[in-house]
């Protein structure tokens, strides 16, 4: 709510219509206040403009607008104490080009990166420990041989995806869709996939100690020569999976849903 102050500051600023001013910079930041306080949404700025800004909401007692840009500047503290090399805003850019995208190599570290369509995109190479990909469009995406501990894709789409040699230790694919993913190789060592589509989703190769898969589904998956110790399946449907004899005896005691050839 503003107050009856802060209008005469703005009437007094705004004359006509148009900011009153003595420089071209100032009247770009009062512009962006009056944008606020028609739409309630903070403008997408380069960081050390947001400082700019902050003196304008103060001076304006914008207590709403103050809040956005400081949590802003937090998430930017806390991006750059993970060595991210880029924020969230410019990775919407980037999308937002049209052009082909690889982040092959990059930090994006400790990053919320949630509802972003990030479809076909390469981040092979690329460091993204405990990126958050709660929700995102990531299919046919590449990790190959990404760090990726601590991520959270939850609820993310990624059918065709790959994470070959990936690092994915703790990762959270709760609720994801990996259908016919790639992950061959890659360390799943105590991550949890409860009720992810795994649907010919290829494991092979890969470490799942500690893993949990409880309630998901994985039909027609690959998981030959895969480490399972104490790992969980718990209700998993297996039917049609490839599976070798010792991990048949795991899933057994698990509780797995197996389909008749695996009982020989």
């Amino acid at each position: 709510m503003v107050g009856r102050k802060v209008y005469r500051r703005l009437a007094r600023k705004f004359v006509g219509g148009r900011p009153e001013t003595s420089s071209e910079g100032q009247r770009t930041f009062s512009t962006h206040v009056l944008n606020w306080l028609r739409d309630g949404v903070a403008p997408a700025l380069e960081s050390s403009k947001y400082l700019e800004l902050l003196r304008e909401a103060d001076f304006y007692q914008l207590t709403g607008l103050r809040d956005g840009i400081q949590a802003f500047l937090d998430d930017v503290h806390d991006d750059k104490s993970l060595g991210a090399e880029l924020n969230r805003i410019d990775i919407i850019k980037c999308i937002q080009s049209n052009g082909s995208i690889r982040f092959r190599g990059v930090n994006l570290s400790g990053l919320d990166l949630s509802k972003l369509d990030l479809s076909y995109i390469d981040f092979s190479h690329a460091c993204l420990k405990s990126v958050c990909f709660t929700n995102c469009d990531m299919s046919g995406a590449k990790f190959n041989y990404a760090d990726l501990e601590g991520a959270i894709f939850d609820n993310a789409t990624l059918g065709s995806s790959e994470f070959f040699g990936a690092n994915l230790r703790h990762a959270s694919f709760v609720g994801a869709n990996l259908y016919s993913g790639k992950l061959i190789g890659a360390c799943l060592s105590h991550c949890s996939f409860y009720k992810a589509n795994l649907n010919s989703i290829d494991l092979h190769d890969v470490d799942l100690t500690d893993a949990s898969f409880e309630a998901a589904t994985l039909y027609m998956a690959n998981l030959k020569n895969v480490e399972m110790s104490n790992s969980n399946f718990k209700d998993a449907d297996l039917v049609g999976a490839d599976l070798e004899y010792g991990a048949v005896v795991h899933l057994k005691r698990q509780g797995a849903k197996l389909d008749r050839r695996h009982f020989f």
